[in-house]
């Protein structure tokens, strides 16, 4: 059996799945699986017959469910130990697997900070124009009014399903939101790694990243704060939220190990 299982929904994104197994080829710890879930989008079998050494399930659904429900389709699957959920557009440092299994310890939730990056798509790659750290405090009080947990790149125990159940679909775009605040409420161990082995993709002009579709987004912003307690949370555009003074003052440092360059798949060379 595998000791990690990567999950990764996707919905027609070809190149940047392509890019997303480039970065798992390279990986220093390779004792891992991957569920693609295909959302009954375009099969992505051909982008996954370039890594032959990868070991990669694909589950076609039939009928277009959204990311949250193709995730917990991949939950019956499963056989690591461990879950590292992984967007199909964003990528991972070559030793972020063997790091964050070292970090683990006792915990049975532990995830990293974050560069985010802009780009631009040169002959269906994409060149990163710009970065910044995304780095904040663990602290429940601040995750109570803001969401300082990425999902893609952490890493859980499989075992946390078991007890807490799938990823709660009505919650949408706040599904990871949602999990952190239900693995911390069960009174889970919960690290926090100051490195950050994530590269979230977020492309200011022309990019899908559902991040930016506020107004779509307020229904299940209540329903997350309806079902924790948390109170009136506003739905403000996330780069204007992150200089709020509030969150900028519980900035931390984090180690950068991302080399700028892009991750040039074989599907593009």
């Amino acid at each position: 059996m595998p000791t990690i299982t990567v999950i990764t929904p996707t919905y027609n994104r070809p190149d940047t799945v392509a890019e997303l197994l480039e970065a798992l080829s390279r990986q220093t710890f390779q004792d891992f699986e991957v569920i693609l879930v295909n959302d009954a989008g375009e099969p992505p079998n051909g982008v996954v017959a370039l890594y032959p050494e990868l070991s990669v399930t694909i589950i076609d659904l039939p009928v277009n469910s959204y990311h949250v429900w193709a995730r917990n389709a991949a939950l019956p699957h499963v056989r690591g130990e461990w879950i590292m959920p992984i967007d199909d557009d964003d990528v991972i440092v070559p030793d972020h697997m063997e790091t964050m299994l070292k970090e683990a310890g006792e915990a049975e939730l532990v995830f990293g900070d974050v560069e985010i990056f802009d780009y631009v798509r040169k002959n269906g790659t994409r060149l990163p124009t710009g970065r910044f750290l995304f780095a904040y405090e663990y602290d429940i009080g601040l995750l109570r009014k803001f969401n300082t947990y990425v999902a893609s790149g952490s890493l859980y125990r499989r075992e946390l399903h078991d007890a807490l159940g799938p990823f709660d679909a009505e919650m949408r775009n706040y599904w990871d939101w949602d999990w952190i605040l239900r693995v911390h409420e069960s009174g889970r161990k919960v690290k926090k790694v100051p490195r950050a082995g994530t590269l979230y993709a977020f492309a200011a002009q022309g990019g899908d990243n559902q991040s930016g579709k506020q107004d779509a987004m307020r229904p299940y912003l209540d329903r997350l704060s309806a079902k924790h307690g948390l109170g009136y949370l506003p739905t403000k555009n996330f780069f204007l939220m992150l200089e709020e003074e509030e969150i900028r003052s519980r900035r931390t440092a984090s180690e950068i190990v991302w080399d700028g360059q892009p991750f040039v798949s074989r599907l593009r060379r």
